[in-house]
């Protein structure tokens, strides 16, 4: 019979390995798995825009993918630094930052406005495109970690029975 705390015990040894911890930061990990894969897809994306509307079309697929990259990415560049030394605070200082973007990209979008060159449909299928495969990602890549609810049980400093 085994219980969630039993050591492991190899059966090719008999040595035994404690359990897998929590995964240290895995911040980084998420950002280079999204990064790769909406690449990929901005690869497809690009070329699509290019033989249907020339480069201009092109060039608005990539910006709108750049524009959500930048914000997305933003937000698990925070979590990695802040996370080394606060594990349990990254998560609120992903709500504060997702708040100071929305309002520093929608500040910045109204007051830049939309360049000539840009091509609506395009920017908007590359922004759309990126951010549902990038939460796609992100979600998988981030429910494979493993992350420590609880801290972990204190030893009793004796094991004698009190009197």
């Amino acid at each position: 019979m085994s219980t969630p705390d039993a050591p492991r015990v190899s059966a090719h040894s008999g040595t035994v390995s404690p359990a897998s911890g929590p995964t240290t930061s895995p911040w980084l990990k998420i950002l280079w798995y999204c990064l790769a894969s909406t690449a990929a897809a901005l690869a497809l994306m690009s070329v699509a825009a290019l033989i249907l509307t020339g480069p201009e079309g092109a060039l608005s697929a990539v910006f709108g993918y750049a524009v959500v990259v930048l914000f997305f990415g933003i937000s698990l560049l925070v979590g990695h630094f802040a996370g080394r030394n606060n594990p349990s605070g990254a998560i609120g200082l992903f709500a504060v930052t997702y708040a100071i973007k929305v309002v520093g990209f929608a500040a910045l979008l109204f007051f830049l406005g939309a360049p000539v060159w840009l091509e609506r449909t395009w920017f908007f299928i590359g922004a759309v495109a990126t951010v549902v495969l990038w939460q796609i990602v992100e979600l998988t890549v981030f429910s494979k970690s493993r992350q420590q609810l609880y801290n972990d049980p204190e030893t009793p400093a004796s094991t004698e029975p009190l009197q």
